[in-house]
């Protein structure tokens, strides 16, 4: 009997340590409340470049790790039947071009058939207004007069058929000339399509073909982006975004620092939603970052939304009931502000004197 007392009384003291151990008083500090995502570090500007026509990788003109100005060639694509096309255009405007303002025997001989019928029409028009003052004074006759008129006509005619003819072809060879020239200049702006240029001043982080490759305008053939400037991809949850705002602090550990920590803001929001995995894409820049980064680091952010200071707070497994805490006077109503993953600011129905209970 005495046996079984002592074991009750252990058990009672035990339970009782228990309880007093369990029970707290809430704390007066500072409390965060943040929204976390996943974290890849992308370079800034990064764009994968394409080819403009179809070909063969002739020549990478830079390697991977490079960096380049903007407007620098980097790759070489070769199209044989391109340089064909390019060359026959050049060839069609050099002769468009001898038909319309060289010595060509097309507006030569034209030019002389127009100078010979203007002295033809000069010499009939002499011998008709001759005849015509010799008629209207009754000199000479009637037969002449007719013939004389007649050869004026026609020369007159001839002429305006010449000038025409003249100036009808001398404006088709120019029109001709042009469309040559324009199909040369359009050959020439597809060869230099062959040859692909950086868009910005930044580093060429890969290369996709390998020479002698077929190069499609469907794949990618490099890769580039800033050098030094770098962007923080966040994929934040659906429920979350509405909590985003541009300028809002963000704490970034990456995988390949261990847990330092890094600062960032918020710089941008994409208001389109993924489908697939039903985020939001948010971009913040560096405060305080990592001397070298590489492009597709990985790691995690914490976006701060609120932070109070000196605030009563209790550790959220206290709470029992979603708002109610377990006291020496029972479970009481609370009402509750800032709340994270650790801890939830009270801001009424206790104080830091009172005792509360972990529920069991």
């Amino acid at each position: 009997m005495r046996l079984f007392i002592v074991q009750l009384l252990v058990i009672v003291g035990f339970s009782s340590c228990s309880s007093e151990a369990e029970k707290i008083h809430p704390t007066q500090k500072s409390i965060t409340t943040s929204v976390y995502s996943s974290v890849i570090i992308q370079p800034d500007s990064l764009y994968k470049a394409y080819a403009m026509v179809n070909g063969i990788l002739e020549k990478n003109l830079v390697e991977e790790n490079t960096i380049v100005s903007e407007g620098t060639p980097i790759i070489q694509i070769i199209n044989t039947s391109a340089l064909i096309t390019a060359e026959n255009a050049k060839l069609a405007y050099n002769l468009a071009q001898q038909n319309y303002s060289g010595k060509a025997a097309i507006l030569n001989s034209l030019s002389k058939e127009l100078s010979n019928t203007k002295l033809k029409l000069n010499n009939d028009s002499i011998n008709y207004f001759r005849q015509k003052n010799l008629w209207e004074q009754n000199i000479g006759a009637k037969a002449e007069y007719d013939a004389k008129k007649l050869a004026f006509d026609l020369s007159s005619n001839a002429f305006a058929i010449a000038k025409e003819n003249y100036s009808r072809t001398k404006n088709e060879l120019r029109t001709q000339m042009n469309q040559a020239n324009n199909s040369y200049k359009n050959t020439i702006i597809s060869t230099n399509d062959f040859t692909i240029i950086s868009k910005i001043t930044g580093k060429v982080y890969a290369l996709y073909k390998n020479p002698g490759e077929i190069v499609t305008t469907l794949e990618p053939i490099a890769s580039i982006g800033s050098a030094h400037t770098f962007i923080i991809e966040m994929l934040v949850d659906e429920v979350d975004i509405v909590k985003i705002e541009i300028g809002q602090k963000v704490l970034i550990t990456l995988d390949a620092f261990g847990y330092e920590v890094f600062t960032a803001k918020v710089s941008k929001i994409y208001p389109i939603k993924d489908e697939y995995n039903q985020t939001f894409l948010v971009e913040a820049r560096f405060e305080e970052g990592p001397i070298k980064l590489y492009p597709g680091l990985s790691g995690e952010g914490n976006i701060i939304i609120n932070t109070k200071e000196n605030t009563l707070t209790i550790p959220r497994d206290y709470l029992a009931e979603g708002n109610k805490v377990k006291t020496d006077e029972g479970l009481i109503n609370v009402a509750i502000g800032l709340q994270n993953i650790d801890n939830v600011e009270i801001l009424s129905g206790i104080t830091k004197e009172t005792w509360i209970y972990k529920p069991e």
